[in-house]
This record gives C-alpha cells, structure tokens and sequence, in this order.
C-alpha cells in the first residue's frame, strides 16, 4: 500500500492532475464527468483529476423535453440550464468552455478548441479524450440557439406563433419527434387544431418495432386530439395571405391532398453525427464513431485509441438512440476512464464496464399518455406516462439520475 501511495504521489498531483477533456456537455457528457468525480474523490485513495467541458450551449439543455419547451414559456425555461446553475459541477477541478471542438490530435492527445464569442481558436492538452457531443439535429426537433437568453426568445416566437394560430399547425414526420411535439402541443395549447402527416403508413416507420407498437402510438396520438394523415408526404408549403392578412400557408402533398396551416413544423429526421473533428480512421461510413464495448475507440489505425472514448448518440452501437442509454454510456466511460487511472498509479489490471447489445426499445410520451416497449412487452396508458416521464417529460427523472444537484448516488 505504501508503494501505491509513492507512486501516486510521484505521479500525479493537484498541481499536476489527470486531464480529461470532454466534448458535449449533454446527458452522457455530464454522466461522465460526474460519475468519474464521484470515484476520484473517495477517500480511501483520492485522484486529483482536471475535467473540461467544451458545448456549443452555455448550458444542459433537455433534449427529450424539446416538445413541451416549443409549447409552453414557463417549461422553456426549464428546460435550459446554464452550466454555471448545475451544483455539482461548480468545483475548481471543474472547467465549462462555451465553444467547440474543431479538431482532436490522437497522436499529441491534443484538442483545437474554438472558444466563443470570438471564434479564438486554443490548443488544449489532455490525458483521456470523451466525444459526446451527440447527433446535429434541425430546428424545431432542438433550438439552434447557443445562449440561454436567445434559446427563449427563439423558443417564445414559436410559442407565440402557434398559441395565435388562426388555422391548423400542421407538424410534418411521424418519428417519435414529430408525435410527441403534436400531442404535447395539443396537450398544452387545446385550443389549437394541430394535424400530424406522415410519409408512411405506420408511424415510427423507420424504427425497428412491432407493428402493434407503431398501431399503438397512432391510437394514443389520435386520442390525444391530433389529426393523423397516413401517406401524406409534403409537396409543397406556400405562404400567403387570408382574409385579415396574417400569413398562412397552402399546404400540397403528394397525394393531392390540400390544406392551409397557420404554421408548418418540420419534425422529418435530419440528424447527422456530430463529429467532423475526430480523425477519420476512428469513424464508420456513415460517420458515427466505431467503438469497443468499453466506450474506446476501436480502430487499431487511431494512436492512443484506449485513451479516447464516445459516448451517446454519435457512436456506431446497437438500439435506438435514447437518453437512458446515453447516461449508461456516460457513466461506464466515467468508471473505465478511472479503472486507467488506477492501472496507471497502481499498476492494477482495469476491470472495464462493458456495453452489451441493445435490443430495440422506446418510451414515447403522447399527451396525457405513453407507450413503453422493451423486454416485457408494449404497456401504456397514464401510469406509464407517470414512471418515465412524470410531468415534465423526464426533466427531474433525468436531472436527478445524473446527481445535477450534487446527491451522491
């Protein structure tokens, strides 16, 4: 034991800590920092530790609460918090850039960061390397803003838009986006007359589930009160003015089918991985990053690979992308980032975490109800609605599973 503590102590310091750099600052971001600080700070045998943050946002914006934030002021405001508002991470060991990531350096462990406002372009050294930084999603599915204060505007124009629509708001895409921004908007603003088109035949079209899943969430979405138009896919939308001269739009599908809508919501699937400044051997085709069960990278062609992990949405790895399983991957790169640590002080061999194959799953919040599907079936109904997303489409569920406010777990 006593060699152990020279070794540490030879090693690594405060004034010369492990330096982990994570980019994204989002549910498997956060998981990871928080989960790695939970073990470098045990008692028994403390690591100091550096961690910085890089995000686009000046704060953890809830993903899955998008539909209730593009329909309700007070819940956008919710939804967006500013890093600097998150307990847990207002540490000195803690570091929150508000920037990006352009490029990342395997060989040298180090990453070019673009600091906002000014674009200023840094060098940043590290030990351990974690991409996080998700899918690039459109507007509306996430609100292209990077500050607090422009996200509700940008949100309350929408909001705005919608709560003085004069004709029906027309959401385009039947994924588990478009339904739940449909039925969450009717749920809050039941005044309005929201319609719900699709391309298909079945909604969740391009997910690998039962049909009776899929015949499920159309039920519950019409119960909800939303119009559901099955084969529709989007001609053409042209905006003119009615009668009183507030704008609308002539609507056209392929199929012929007319309508006019106060406001079009595209919520098609358009996300693309966020990773353009990871080296190229270290991604798949179609640019998600490959990965070993432990979260490191897998390419044998990519220097330090066992140093870098990915983590969330951007990595090539079975089941639907979901944000519980974004926390799981966050929190096994955090506890296999520290097993690293402990070979490196100790000379231990690491215990890893590794992922297993994910089956198809989904929860989906649809108004007042919800429909879960995994290994016990599909279910739904309010107690569903009840234990995955509360009242507030998962905010707190979310919030607390990855000990925002600083309760250990």
């Amino acid at each position: 034991m006593a060699s152990h503590v020279a070794n540490f102590s030879a090693a690594r310091s405060e004034a010369n800590p492990y330096r982990v750099l994570i980019a994204g600052g989002c549910y498997s971001g956060l998981a990871v920092a928080v989960n790695l600080l939970e073990k470098c700070d045990t008692i028994e045998s403390p690591i100091p530790v550096e961690i910085t943050i890089v995000d686009e946002r000046d704060g953890f914006y809830h993903v899955i609460g998008s539909p209730l934030a593009l329909s309700s002021h007070s819940y956008a405001e919710k939804a967006w918090v500013c890093y600097k508002d998150i307990p847990v991470l207002q540490r000195p060991d803690v570091r929150f850039v508000h920037g990006s990531v352009s490029k990342v350096d395997p060989e040298s462990k180090t990453a070019t960061i673009v600091e906002q406002p000014n674009r200023e372009e840094r060098a940043a050294a590290y030990d351990y390397f974690v991409a996080a930084t998700g899918l690039r999603r459109v507007w509306p599915v996430v609100p292209q803003s990077a500050k607090k204060e422009d996200y509700l505007k940008e949100a309350g124009r929408h909001i705005d838009a919608v709560v003085n629509s004069t004709a029906p708001v027309l959401v385009v895409g039947g994924g588990a986006v478009g339904i739940e921004m449909a039925a969450e908007l009717k749920e809050v603003q039941p005044h309005v007359k929201v319609t719900l088109a699709h391309s298909r035949d079945k909604l969740l079209s391009a997910e690998p589930l039962p049909d009776n899943v899929k015949e499920c969430a159309r039920d519950l979405t019409v119960d909800a009160g939303v119009e559901v138009l099955l084969n529709h896919r989007l001609k053409s939308q042209t905006p003119v003015k009615n009668e009183d001269g507030t704008e609308v739009f002539q609507v056209e599908f392929e199929n012929g089918h007319k309508m006019t809508a106060s406001k079009v919501i595209m919520a098609v699937s358009r996300s693309e991985p966020s990773t353009t400044y990871l080296p190229a051997d270290a991604l798949s085709e179609d640019r998600y990053v490959n990965i070993r069960p432990t979260l490191q990278l897998s390419s044998d062609k990519v220097a330090n690979a066992e140093s870098h992990f990915a983590v969330g949405d951007l990595i090539r790895w079975s089941g639907i992308k979901r944000c519980g399983s974004a926390m799981h991957q966050g929190r096994f790169a955090g506890l296999n980032i520290h097993q690293l640590m402990l070979q490196d002080i100790q000379g231990k061999e690491p215990v890893f975490n590794q992922l297993a194959e994910v089956p198809p799953m989904i929860g989906l919040a649809v108004g007042k109800n919800a429909l879960s599907y995994g290994g016990e079936g599909i279910k739904h109904g309010k107690q569903v609605m009840e234990y995955f997303f509360e009242e507030d489409l998962g905010f707190r569920i979310c919030w607390d599973h990855l000990r925002l406010s600083g309760n250990k777990a």
